[in-house]
């Protein structure tokens, strides 16, 4: 594992802690039995009146994308919404540079699940590059599934 994947888990990981960790308690002073009642009334306002659901992405396909792409900056991710933008890198052994876009769109372990946007800095990259990307990420995300079963 390279020291850029590492970091890109480990950003991902903190990401997904920060956010949980928020879930926890509803104001600071929750746990202290001050304002909570009235923390807890404005939170779930909020998510009704912005309709806010939660989305469930395949942690597989997660794990996979970041793995296979690993050589690609992350710019930004959104496990709620299954959306992960990387920015500009060249693959190890290539001289041209890509960026890529990748969206989850569903808990499945399925190619419909997945969409890749492979762009390079002249445009647009062919389809079957792209094709090749998305197999490769299914690929990965079945050995990961595997592996787990296993333990």
């Amino acid at each position: 594992m390279t020291a850029f994947s590492r970091t890109a888990i480990g950003l991902t990981a903190a990401i997904l802690l920060t956010t949980l960790s928020a879930c926890g308690s509803s104001s600071p002073f929750g746990s202290l039995g001050f304002g909570a009642k009235a923390a807890s009334d404005a939170t779930v306002q909020a998510s009704r009146t912005s309709g806010a659901e939660s989305v469930a992405v395949n942690r597989y396909l997660w794990a996979a994308a970041l793995d296979v792409l690993n050589f690609l900056p992350v710019e930004s991710v959104d496990p709620f919404t299954g959306v992960i933008v990387m920015g500009y890198g060249t693959p190890p052994g290539g001289t041209r540079a890509y960026r890529a876009t990748v969206y989850i769109t569903d808990p499945a372990l399925d190619a419909r699940s997945l969409n890749v946007a492979l762009q390079s800095r002249s445009g647009p990259v062919p389809a079957e590059t792209q094709r090749a990307i998305e197999d490769a990420i299914l690929s990965r995300a079945r050995q990961i599934r595997i592996a787990d079963r296993a333990l």
